[in-house]
């Protein structure tokens, strides 16, 4: 199975093309967010290198949030239209639970974070089993205190990664902190997260996981409260 594997849901920019479990080629950019700009053409170039067309691809894997709203776009558009026009199959992989692959301590808590400002993060919690992140507490928009209790009271070591670097001085012995290198996405991982778990049903109504309303939504919704949740993309 050849896959394309992609990740721009936040600051770094992150493509891989593997065969089954061999990389063929990967890339991860984290000098800038122009997403939108760099993305194809970094594709494009990977499979050139690496001399796999288009045509050849079976899958392609996206990390679909949370994050940041541009960038989940980005790359779940992107995704989604390499998916219909090429007629593959189509993965989707929480934003969280990729990057939570980091961590391959078995038996252990992963607490993956990105920082959403205001003392608010993106979080969930996993553990790891046979390498591969199963949840403990769901992906949700929170605030980072209150999150916290929650993973205390388990009284387990645990590994952060991601933005947890933010918080350390709210962090005790029981918590590890991944650092540099360790608290990128790691792409190819994601791709072979992906190759394990089953596509999406219908590539068109697949859509990204932001976990929080977009600024743009909360105010449709402030000036239609008549209408239901749905109707805000058919409006739109």
């Amino acid at each position: 199975m050849k896959v394309l594997a992609l990740d721009t849901s936040n600051r770094p920019l992150s493509v891989a093309l593997l065969e089954d479990e061999s990389v063929l080629a990967s890339v991860t950019l984290t000098v800038h967010q122009k997403h939108a700009e760099y993305l194809l053409p970094v594709i494009e170039d990977l499979m050139a290198k690496s001399e796999v067309k288009p045509a050849d691809l079976d899958r392609v894997v996206v990390a679909e949030g949370p994050g940041s709203y541009t960038g989940i776009r980005i790359g779940v558009t992107t995704a989604k239209t390499l998916a219909d026009t090429l007629n593959i199959e189509l993965v989707g992989v929480s934003s969280l639970r990729a990057l939570a692959l980091n961590s391959q301590r078995e038996g252990g808590l992963v607490w993956p974070i990105f920082d959403a400002r205001n003392n608010n993060v993106f979080t969930g919690l996993y553990r790891m089993e046979k390498g591969v992140p199963v949840s403990v507490i769901e992906d949700q928009h929170v605030d980072f205190d209150e999150f916290m209790a929650k993973v205390v009271a388990l009284d387990e070591p645990t590994i952060v990664v991601g933005d947890g670097q933010n918080f350390a001085d709210r962090l005790d012995t029981h918590f590890e902190l991944l650092t540099g290198f360790d608290n990128l996405p790691q792409v190819a991982k994601l791709g072979m997260l992906g190759e394990q778990l089953a596509p999406v049903a219908d590539i068109t109504s697949f859509v990204p996981n932001y976990l929080r309303l977009t600024q743009a939504e909360a105010d449709w919704r402030k000036q239609h409260p008549e209408e239901d949740a749905g109707s805000y993309v058919e409006k739109i």
